[in-house]
């Protein structure tokens, strides 16, 4: 596995760096880019807790870093944070471009085990495995001391990957997450897709499963939704759901808080920011 990554862009940001690094990935088979948050502590600290975030349907490592305002925060806390794209890029298979809720940009973060999809999208592994190795490899950073959010689709990876990784990270904290993908269309879709028909193998990647089967250290999570959110009507979040299972697990701690008046954008998540930075810090730092 190659550790070697290439700075793409840089910009100084409330006295850190904010970077977009590239790296070829041996889990994707592809380039891949991730934004890089080094807070000003970086330069003169070593072992600086990491938060990885992940983005949901069609973004890239850009949009976390332009819309959401997470830096000030980041800067605050002293917090490395790291935003990968939302799926492998470049190779034009069958129906890759054809729909912005599957393939390009929307890689849902599993291991595809479906033809054409399994050679290349293996997200889950990505996120939980190759881009930690290269993190830990290329920055002062403690990998001890990591939490994962997420948004939307993101939120479903970032659940997932705490869910199945029982203390890899402290805390979890997400936005609007897809949380029981089994049930929603966006989830059936994307799952045929890349899991094929069998649904006993979606569980894995289900976190309404997983909640009620995760057995480790207590793993706390933080939970926004709007009540505005349109999605949440159509019923594609089902944070409910998510909620049901884990009242019913002592090994988990759900803070879901409903917010009245926001949507599924970002104007809603960068509203609540600044709650979930203190919210990981509070366990990572």
């Amino acid at each position: 596995m190659s550790k070697a990554i290439k700075l793409v862009s840089q910009s100084k940001c409330y006295g850190g760096f904010q970077c977009v690094y590239e790296h070829e990935s041996s889990i994707l088979k592809c380039t891949m880019k991730f934004g890089c948050y080094l807070p000003p502590q970086h330069e003169k600290k070593k072992n600086l807790p990491i938060v990885y975030y992940l983005s949901g349907l069609t973004c890239t490592e850009q949009n976390y870093i332009m819309k959401s305002g997470f830096q000030r925060y980041a800067a605050k806390h002293g917090i490395v944070v790291i935003n990968p794209d939302t799926s492998p890029r470049g190779f034009d298979l069958p129906g890759e471009h054809e729909s912005y809720d599957f393939g390009s940009g929307a890689g849902f973060y599993v291991n595809a085990t479906e033809e054409p999809w399994k050679t290349n999208y293996r997200m889950y592994s990505y996120v939980t495995g190759e881009l930690p190795t290269v993190v830990a490899s290329n920055f002062n950073v403690n990998v001890g001391k990591s939490a994962i959010s997420g948004h939307s689709m993101g939120g479903h990876g970032a659940l997932i990957a705490a869910l199945r990784n029982p203390g890899k990270y402290k805390c979890c904290s997400v936005f609007a997450p897809i949380s029981n993908p089994s049930e929603c269309p966006w989830g059936v879709k994307a799952f045929t897709g890349y899991l094929g028909e069998n649904k006993s193998s979606w569980k894995q990647y289900d976190a309404t499963f997983t909640a009620k089967e995760y057995d480790g250290p207590k793993l706390e999570i933080l939970l926004d939704q709007g009540e505005d959110d349109p999605y949440l009507n159509d019923k594609q979040l089902l944070p409910e759901n998510l909620a049901n299972a884990c009242s019913t697990n002592k090994h988990i701690n759900l803070n879901f808080r409903m917010q009245p008046g926001y949507d599924h954008g970002y104007f809603f998540i960068m509203s609540f920011m600044e709650d979930h930075f203190n919210f990981m810090a509070k366990h990572i730092c």
